[in-house]
């Protein structure tokens, strides 16, 4: 074989070489997908599952005015429509923003609060005037585990007259608006209303 015949041996052996080299490496080091992304707190992941079977309400007042009906985004960009939510229970709206520190004060037994009533009663944030990664750190930081509409335009907010935060609404099964309170209520005052006003039985 001549000398360009050996070269051209030792090319087909060097490229084969790496070829073996590459398909292995191929093999070894596929590339791993990114993790998925951790659910947005207050996103559809927090929606409430199916009504207890046990539960007792009490009968909304006659004449109470109807809760204004809206639609708005979770935090994940998911509608929420609240005439679906009290259709089947009662419902609480809490009004507030990230930076409002009476809210913060008060969110973790607001939060617990809600843990206790999971089901039974629908507790629904309503975040004004908030940015995003503000709005997740404080859901994240204080547990809180319900649903929350990002309401940007404050247009819910002013639609129940809410001006600043916190505020407190309490909407009965069907729709009955039943109180409202500005400047909201700490835990234990709204697990109070929540039995005179909504559930009948031990909680």
């Amino acid at each position: 074989m001549t000398g360009a015949g050996h070269r051209g041996a030792g090319v087909r052996r060097l490229l084969a070489g790496l070829l073996a080299v590459l398909v292995l490496a191929g093999c070894t080091d596929r590339p791993v997908d990114p993790p998925a992304p951790a659910a947005l707190a207050g996103g559809a992941a927090t929606l409430p599952g199916p009504v207890p079977a046990a539960l007792a309400l009490r009968p909304p007042p006659g004449g109470a005015p109807a809760a204004p009906a809206f639609t708005g985004g979770l935090t994940d960009g998911t509608p929420l429509t609240a005439a679906r939510l009290w259709a089947d229970r009662p419902v609480v709206f809490t009004f507030f923003s990230s930076w409002c520190t009476t809210c913060a004060d008060r969110q973790d037994a607001l939060s617990e609060l809600a843990r206790r009533h999971r089901d039974r009663v629908v507790f629904v944030g309503v975040a004004g005037a908030d940015q995003a990664d503000e709005l997740q750190d404080y859901l994240r930081t204080h547990r809180v585990e319900y649903p929350v509409v990002v309401d940007e335009q404050q247009t819910v907010w002013r639609s129940y007259a809410v001006r600043e935060p916190p505020a407190v609404v309490l909407v009965a099964k069907g729709g009955a608006l039943l109180r409202g309170w500005p400047g909201g209520l700490d835990a234990a005052a709204l697990e109070q209303r929540l039995g005179e006003l909504v559930l009948a039985g031990p909680g």
